[in-house]
């Protein structure tokens, strides 16, 4: 399956995805408004399993000012007025099986572009009879966008590792810890990266050497800022 070697390695080492970009938010009424800046790293790993493919993978990723860049530990909500901590993103695992269904693919003159359009829809782990202040539905619903960028020539040079570059686009809720409750709207984020050897030292520092590596076996459930946000409350 060719879309392991761009996602991330064939022969099961360890590749890092390091993304950039930015946070918006958007209301019938109101915006969008530029929120956050954003940047984050995926550690991940491909291992055979059960006739097809185990990508185990933990990801980290930081909430940032959006002029200034520099990392943000509490947020003034120009919404309520309230001054929030902000929860950054330390997801351990983000796991999935690949293989069962192809990967939608486009050449591009000597580019191969492939799409990943994940539609999420499922009960919250944040009920709002519960969790009035962060919770805006009993369902949660997203939209993950993602484009992954590759040379030809590269893909079928046969290396188990092959280069890439992607896009990514998320359509989600407002963040529970923004304490938004059952306000109208959403967030929307617009990243770009690419498969890296280092991150940014910042980057490094703040999440941990744990997060620098890729779960050794399969675990579950998968942690979302939801789910952390349960854990924690």
């Amino acid at each position: 399956m060719d879309f392991i070697r761009v996602r991330a390695a064939a022969d099961g080492a360890e590749t890092i995805s390091y993304w950039t970009g930015d946070v918006y938010s958007w209301q019938d009424d109101d915006g969008p408004r530029h929120l956050f800046g954003f940047e984050g790293l995926n550690v991940a790993r491909a291992v055979e399993a059960d006739g097809g493919r185990q990508l185990l993978t933990r990801e980290a990723a930081l909430y940032l000012d959006p002029e200034s860049r520099q990392v943000l530990d509490s947020w003034d909500n120009p919404f309520t007025g309230r001054r929030v901590e902000v929860r950054h993103v330390f997801n351990d695992p983000v796991n999935q099986r690949l293989g069962a269904y192809p990967v939608p693919e486009t050449r591009l003159g000597g580019q191969v572009v492939y799409n990943v359009d994940v539609r999420l829809a499922y009960p919250s782990p944040l009920k709002v009879a519960e969790y009035p202040d962060n919770s805006a539905s009993d369902t949660y619903r997203a939209l993950e966008l993602f484009q992954f960028f590759v040379s030809a020539a590269d893909l079928e040079s046969g290396a188990a590792d092959v280069p890439c570059v992607f896009s990514w686009c998320r359509v989600s809720p407002w963040l529970p810890w923004m304490a938004m409750g059952q306000r109208g709207g959403g967030l929307v984020y617009h990243c770009r990266g690419a498969k890296v050897a280092e991150v940014p030292e910042r980057l490094r520092e703040r999440v941990g050497e744990r997060f620098m590596h890729a779960p050794a076996e399969w675990s579950g459930p998968n942690m979302t800022s939801w789910t952390a946000f349960a854990d924690e409350h």
